[in-house]
């Protein structure tokens, strides 16, 4: 990218964004020359020369993004609701987490794990309508960068962006690490809705006003996944977003002393606890299908060996009845030939015989 110094005010950087922004939401075949053109055109743009030269050199030093990045910027360009949604789990088992409550963060967990699914599923789907179908590793990469999402601030805010270059993973304990991983990073991403409707720039998908995506801080606040802590006018403990009702922040009361280390770790431990239980229960579930799949390919695999063989069998078999067949061909056409021969003299002693018959003798 270019450097600090290549816009003096906030214009360029704008222009940037708006260029951007159309350009990761494309399928992924169509980058490279798009963005060629997109620099082409920095001349029509209202800015300065001196500023028209640095758009265009930002603009041809946008990143190409890899292939599981892509398939989540189709998400945020063309699905931005799960994404949303996401960030809003992400929070409230946050909140549960620091409120110590261990049912609810079994029940989030569970809930996580089905939006992940259908989530990749969707991205999946959108990727093939972009023509292009991604693999199954490319697939977990894309639900590793989805759960990072619900698990950092800065990670959900990079994935809403739309503007997404690589995988990016969490493992519970340290912040997800966005370095290179946005496009136009520190700024404010552009609201996407897909490659044919207009695009204006503005806040990241769902995001607060201000929100932006900075290196490895987690600096972007998603609406509607504000903290449980916070408390609504009436002192209910409101906090939650109308666009999303059913995902509520579990927290606690305000007054309630803060849970200690000890406990928020037991906490996370236990959470982590269930989700390698599951994990193994599903590396099972792989490794039993693994072993049928395996079996299966033996079991196909002798069977095409014993037909290979009895194919070489069968046309070995084949080359000497075509070879007997040409020598019983020749053989019926060589006795047809003396047999004809044969006849042939048959009818002249025939008719020396009748000859001889009626001459008298002397």
């Amino acid at each position: 990218m270019a450097g600090p110094d290549s816009y003096d005010s906030c214009m360029g950087t704008r222009e940037l964004e708006g260029i951007a922004g159309p350009l990761y939401a494309l399928p992924y075949g169509d980058f490279v020359a798009a963005r060629t053109a997109a620099a082409k055109d920095v001349g029509t743009v209202d800015l300065t020369a001196a500023e028209q030269r640095a758009l265009a050199a930002d603009v041809r030093a946008l990143p190409k993004p890899s292939v599981a990045a892509w398939a989540v910027n189709m998400l945020a360009a063309h699905s931005p609701e799960i994404l949303r949604e996401l960030a809003g789990l992400g929070t409230s088992m946050q909140a549960a987490q620091d409120a110590l409550d261990a049912a609810d963060l079994r029940r989030l967990a569970q809930e996580r794990r089905q939006l992940l699914a259908g989530a990749v599923k969707t991205a999946q789907a959108l990727a093939a309508e972009q023509g292009r179908a991604i693999s199954a590793a490319v697939a977990t990469e894309v639900e590793q960068t989805l759960r990072a999402a619900t698990a950092d601030r800065g990670a959900a805010a990079a994935v809403q962006s739309g503007w997404l270059l690589r995988a990016l993973s969490a493992d519970g304990v340290d912040v997800v690490d966005l370095a290179g991983a946005v496009a136009v990073p520190g700024s404010h991403a552009p609201a996407v809705t897909g490659t044919g409707a207009a695009r204006k720039t503005a806040t990241v998908r769902g995001a607060e006003p201000g929100a932006t995506v900075r290196g490895t801080e987690a600096a972007a606040t998603v609406r509607g996944t504000e903290p449980a802590s916070r408390t609504a006018p009436d002192g209910t403990g409101g906090g939650k977003s109308p666009e999303q009702p059913r995902l509520r922040a579990v927290g606690k009361a305000r007054g309630t002393p803060t849970p200690s280390a000890v406990e928020r770790a037991r906490a996370g431990l236990e959470a982590a606890e269930e989700a390698a239980a599951e994990a193994d229960g599903e590396a099972r579930r792989a490794a039993a299908e693994l072993a049928e799949a395996t079996a299966e390919t033996t079991r196909f695999a002798d069977e095409a060996r014993d037909l290979k063989r009895r194919l070489d069998a069968a046309e070995t078999g084949l080359k000497g009845a075509r070879k007997r067949a040409e020598l019983a061909a020749a053989l019926a056409q060589q006795t047809a030939r003396a047999a004809d021969r044969e006849r042939r003299k048959e009818v002249l002693a025939r008719e020396r015989v009748l000859r001889l018959g009626n001459t008298p003798e002397e």
